[in-house]
């Protein structure tokens, strides 16, 4: 499964730092803190008919994984949304997108990784694309990465931060073996999540999925296990081995790049009878319907945003 070039994305228009440029134009200083270390959190969002799924949980989770890093300072909700609201009116996008959004720590007085060097606030990352979810929808192939999910002690899942080599490593696996993606285990053993999305299993009707020790705790798996409570399918959160993935009726992985995907493989075993089961294709639908018909409105055309609005404000050093 390889991401094609989408024509659409060959003129995008970018915003860093509030700065609106041609995706060619666009520049991060090398003295970025992103650049320099990483140090950068981020979101995955998706802009379904003028409005952005679930954007409230994806902005506190950005905030609290900024906190947790210590950043002196975090743009509020409104001004994220605002610089959002720019972007996708500058591409005149309203549907079918894709948006990561980062936050860094910022631009450094001088090279080095003390955060006491950055002295000019955080610097916000909109990048938007025309992209549609990126797994096939007759499912996916995994295979079980060598890459483990580091415990709470040595790298706290609850940050989403920018330091994905863990997830790279763990692709890169899954490249070499044909299949789409990785299947990563905690340092115990257990099923974390894949290189990319969280992962659910069905046995005998009841709805699995591993506990978020060693995972972020996703936005779109936080959704799949409300739709199945609304739908009154049991779930039961915890520990998972491969053994028990492989003798699953079905498998899938959930995330905001590619919704619901199912899983009719891993590592050359077929998962059930290696195609979409009935939960999987449930959930699927009732997922579909609420990305639909829910979110924050950004494309109102009586936002107060613009393209020609203000840059982000940034504190005084």
């Amino acid at each position: 499964m390889l991401q094609q070039f989408d024509e659409r994305n060959r003129n995008l228009v970018v915003n860093v730092g509030g700065r609106l440029t041609h995706r060619d134009e666009a520049a991060v200083s090398p003295f970025d803190s992103a650049v320099q270390g990483g140090d950068a959190v981020w979101e995955g969002l998706r802009l379904h008919h003028g409005r952005i799924f679930r954007l409230t949980e994806h902005l506190a989770r950005l905030r609290r994984s900024a906190q947790a890093l210590a950043f002196d300072y975090v743009p509020s909700d409104e001004e994220i949304i605002e610089q959002l609201s720019r972007t996708l009116a500058a591409n005149g996008m309203t549907d079918g997108v894709h948006i990561r959004l980062t936050l860094t720590r910022g631009i450094k007085i001088t090279s080095g990784m003390d955060p006491r060097l950055n002295q000019s606030g955080p610097t916000l990352i909109v990048l938007p694309e025309f992209k549609e979810p990126v797994y096939e929808a007759t499912g996916i192939t995994l295979i079980t990465s060598s890459i483990r999910r580091p415990p709470p002690d040595s790298l706290d899942p609850k940050i989403h931060h920018n330091n994905l080599l863990p997830s790279i490593l763990a692709k890169i696996e899954a490249n070499v073996a044909g299949a789409d993606d990785a299947l990563m285990l905690d340092h115990r053993g257990f099923v974390a999540e894949t290189n990319a999305t969280n992962v659910f299993c069905v046995t005998a009707g009841v709805l699995g999925t591993p506990t978020a020790a060693a995972c972020p705790e996703g936005i779109t798996r936080a959704a799949v296990l409300e739709l199945a409570a609304d739908a009154g399918i049991e779930c039961v959160i915890g520990d998972y081995s491969l053994t028990q993935l492989y003798t699953s009726a079905e498998v899938f992985v959930t995330g905001t790049m590619g919704g619901i995907a199912p899983v009719i493989k891993i590592d050359g075993r077929p998962i059930g009878d290696a195609r979409p089961g009935p939960v999987t294709s449930r959930l699927t639908e009732s997922l579909a319907r609420l990305t639909a018909s829910t979110g924050t409105e950004v494309c109102a055309s009586s936002w107060p945003g613009s393209p020609g609005a203000p840059a982000l404000a940034r504190p005084r050093p």
